[in-house]
This record gives C-alpha cells, structure tokens and sequence, in this order.
C-alpha cells in the first residue's frame, strides 16, 4: 500500500470522512504528486518547502484562484501531518510554506421574493414533477447539505413531533424541524412514489427507475427550478444551503440556533452569513434613509 493510499484509509476508516471529500482529496495527492514528478522528485522523503511552493506558483498561473490553491495546500498539511506521525519523514515541508491571500467571498442566496415565486412555479407532471418539487422545498427548508437530502429515509422523520434526523460531516446527527407545509408535500410525494412502484426503497428520494438519487440529479432538479426564478450564476443545492441560513438570520434567528441548524461544528463557519445581512440592511439604509 502507498503512502497515499495508507493516508486515504486513515481518513476514511479512523476520521471517518465523506467519499466526496476523499475523493477530493486522492486527486489533489494526485496532481501534486504528478508535479513533483515533472520536476524529478520522486521520494516524498524527498520534497521540501521549495518544491512545494513552486507547486503553489505552478497552480497560480494554471489559473486556480487563492481558495482552490488553499484548499489543496490544505490536503498536503494533512498529509504530510500524518506522514510524520508515522515517521515515514523527520520533518514536515509545510511548515514553511504560506499561502496566497484570498478575500472573504459572500455566499450566493435567493432573496425572499424571489423564493416566494417558487410556489408559482410549474415542476411537471406525475411522479418526477412532485419529487422536484418536495427536493427543492427539502433545501430550502431544512438547509440541509446534499449528501444529507440524497441519504434520507422514511424512518429519519419523525411524523409526531414533526421533526427529521440528519446524519451529517463525520457521522454527527442533527434535528430539523419540518413545516407543515413541508410535510404536506412529503404526504404527496409518498402516495405518488408508493403507487408507482412496487418495490419499496428504504430511500425517502428515488428516480424515476425506483433507485435512490445521486448527486448529479439532485444539481440537475435545483438548476433547473431555480433558474425559473432567480439570475444568479450558481443556482445549486448549497445555494440553497446559504439561502436558508440567510432568510433566518434576515428575519431575526439567534446565530448560535442557526448554526446548530446547519450542523455547524464552530460559531465561525456560520458567521459569514452576517456578513451578507449587513450588506443587506446597509443596502437598506442607504436607500431609505434621507441622510445616507
């Protein structure tokens, strides 16, 4: 087993991390390793701080922005980190490498009115035009992330106390609320979705086939919807994501309840939501106020 492969097992079986990130990261390893080759250092004993950085140049003027460059020095910090911990290496080339600057990006949302439209809008006929439509609410609703939604089953609500369970990053669990409204689409979709197949799946969304949905279907749906209301670039599943943490903060939820929605590990990551409704009310003022 390599190096990489040993650390990939390290992440998936003892940090017990998502294959989408996995993934993510094997083919980061995989474009550094492939740079390192070009310029001949083939023993990882054997990069240093130097070869890192020309990595990092290389990358820059392939066009990668400072956050994609991050991100991946990212993925080395944690290889390298568990390269020592094993002592395959004495010491650790990342200590002295830094990266680029980058600027704090806003996230993407829908504004409220324009949300409010989505019930205007026609999602189709039958089965796949009541899925679309309870996937979307889903998002919008619950903020949930995209792996969350496509592993949802039936037995994750509970119909009671109107709540669901989500299994969130690293295996921790979290509950939502579901709405009223949200349970009445759920009820549509199950009498649909039980009177066109035979075949139960443990699955809450499933295809047209009866097999549980994957993330490129998921993009697809939120795409398509989305684009009949909205002229934002990004129209995906954590747009909507970033919508359900900012109308909740616009209309007056505590940050700490927010962030506990989200599944949030630290204060930190839901902060940046601020930073938009303040955008907003500064917007707001200027317009309104007869001495802004």
């Amino acid at each position: 087993m390599s190096y990489k492969e040993s650390f990939l097992s390290y992440l998936q079986f003892e940090k017990r991390y998502s294959v989408h990130t996995i993934l993510s990261y094997d083919c980061d390893l995989t474009q550094f390793f492939d740079f390192m080759s070009k310029i001949e250092v083939e023993e990882i004993i054997d990069v240093n701080f130097k070869n890192v950085r020309k990595w990092i140049v290389f990358l820059m003027n392939e066009g990668n922005s400072s956050r994609t460059v991050n991100r991946k020095l990212s993925t080395l910090k944690s290889f390298f980190k568990f390269l020592l911990r094993e002592s395959v290496i004495e010491t650790n080339p990342m200590d002295r490498v830094v990266g680029p600057r980058q600027g704090k990006k806003l996230p993407g949302f829908v504004a409220e009115h324009a949300m409010q439209l989505l019930r205007e809008v026609d999602f189709g006929e039958g089965f796949e035009g009541v899925r679309d439509r309870l996937v979307v609410e889903m998002f919008y609703q619950t903020g949930m992330r995209l792996s969350e939604l496509m592993n949802l089953r039936m037995t994750s609500f509970d119909r009671q106390t109107s709540l669901v369970k989500v299994l969130g990053k690293r295996n921790k669990e979290r509950i939502i609320p579901v709405s009223k409204s949200l349970e009445k689409l759920l009820d549509e979709y199950l009498e649909v979705k039980n009177g066109t197949f035979d075949e139960r799946s443990g699955f809450l969304f499933v295809t047209k086939k009866g097999v549980p949905v994957y993330e490129k279907l998921l993009y697809r749906i939120v795409t398509k919807h989305l684009s009949k209301i909205t002229t934002l670039a990004k129209r995906s599943p954590h747009v909507l994501r970033h919508t359900f943490a900012t109308h909740l903060l616009n209309n007056g939820a505590e940050l700490n309840a927010v962030k506990e929605l989200l599944g949030h590990s630290n204060l930190s990551a839901t902060q940046i939501y601020t930073h938009t409704t303040f955008e907003r009310l500064n917007k707001v003022y200027k317009q309104a106020h007869p001495r802004a």
